[in-house]
């Protein structure tokens, strides 16, 4: 028996089920969060270090996180939450020609797509970032309007400003159906009852593919584990997010920064990818990560780690987020796919879906639509995925 109609039922109440609940209440959609977990973000995002960049290569992710900079960075002010928000910017550094020449010529692209970002030589990378190793150090870019937050004090903004525009979240509630009549979706099944809705958006992070099988779709979504960390707690020395997009035996980049609270976080690409639902700690990242952090920091060496963790991301076949409508059934939204994201895309993202909901779609917003389309070809790989 369908206890209640909704006008979007969002499955997943994560890095983009909760900002695009709050979005789309605040637009007057009557919306509904499901979730199988005990409350907010305890998926994917809980495992997040809270990075939040528009500096990409492909003008989706851009014009997505650059709409998600403005609200993250204005949060306190336009909310009253503090979610520890710091617009330290991101370093991508160079250590290699071949790393120098791959940032310099994305650098056209991100410029006229509005990143406020630029090369640095060494000399003056290193006024930025004073502790940077210069031992053969090139230089790198820097992106002064990137930064970082808390993703659990975000997340919960989202939650209690969505439900401060009558969004609904049901926790502890696994979907168990998608109700499909006359091609269209009609409603969703829990183990605790059913919903009628107009619209269903897949949210589910890694356990995207399992959701849309209840519909019949095979969604190109695999998730691998990464593995992160943080240290104790000192004194503030670092403004932007470092990022070492040289590969390594074992890792293909890493990538680390401060805290507002004083703790320095960090995480690494593994190379190959550990493939599957494993979120067991290894005996392996530690070391590894470790030697590259302060090959290019020495002033870390001295840090102790409090703890390490393995979390999950969602990816796709190009490195790029798969967003858009189903063919069939109807009224059946995709938001999956974020490739590890899903925290820096979330708020954009959120807003660009209730527009396509709402048939409010921008020119702009059409490109976007087009270039993340979950049916396009899957022929390259989105270079700072």
């Amino acid at each position: 028996m369908t206890t209640q109609h909704y006008d979007v039922v969002i499955i997943g109440a994560g890095s983009v089920g909760a900002p695009t609940a709050l979005a789309m209440a605040r637009d007057g959609l009557k919306v509904l969060v499901l979730d199988s977990l005990p409350s907010q973000g305890q998926g994917s995002n809980k495992t997040a270090i809270g990075g939040v960049r528009a500096t990409h290569s492909d003008v989706a992710k851009i014009r997505l996180c650059l709409r998600s900079l403005e609200i993250m960075s204005g949060w306190r002010e336009t909310y009253g939450h503090d979610i520890e928000w710091l617009g330290g910017g991101y370093v991508f550094v160079a250590y290699r020609e071949i790393e120098e020449q791959k940032l310099k010529q994305l650098l056209k692209r991100q410029h006229s797509y509005g990143l406020d970002i630029d090369w640095y030589d060494a000399t003056d990378l290193l006024k930025i970032v004073p502790d940077l190793n210069p031992d053969g150090l090139l230089g790198g870019t820097y992106s002064p309007g990137d930064g970082h937050c808390s993703p659990l004090l975000a997340g919960h903004a989202y939650c209690d400003q969505a439900k401060r525009y009558g969004a609904e979240f049901r926790f502890r509630e696994r979907v168990t159906g998608i109700v499909v009549q006359g091609g269209r979706v009609r409603g969703v099944e829990t183990d605790r009852g059913r919903y009628g809705a107009d619209v269903v958006v897949n949210a589910a992070g890694a356990w995207a593919r399992e959701l849309g099988q209840l519909v019949g779709l095979d969604h190109p979504v695999e998730p691998d584990s990464h593995e992160a960390g943080i240290t104790e707690q000192v004194a503030h020395f670092l403004d932007p997010m470092i990022v070492d997009i040289r590969p390594a035996p074992g890792s293909a980049n890493y990538y680390f920064h401060q805290l507002a609270t004083g703790q320095v976080t960090f995480c690494i690409t593994p190379e190959p990818p550990i493939v599957g639902f494993d979120c067991r700690e290894t005996s392996v990242f530690l070391p590894q990560v470790s030697r590259r952090m302060v090959d290019v920091m020495p002033r870390l060496a001295r840090l102790r780690v409090r703890r390490t963790w393995r979390g999950l991301y969602p990816m796709s076949p190009d490195g790029s987020p798969l967003v858009g409508w189903a063919g069939e059934p109807e009224g059946y939204l995709m938001a999956i796919g974020m490739c590890g994201q899903g925290f820096m895309l979330g708020p954009g993202l959120g807003e660009f879906l209730s527009r396509m909901v709402l048939q409010r779609l921008t020119e702009e917003d059409r490109e976007v639509l087009t270039e993340l389309s979950p049916d396009r070809e899957f022929a390259g790989v989105e270079v700072l995925k």
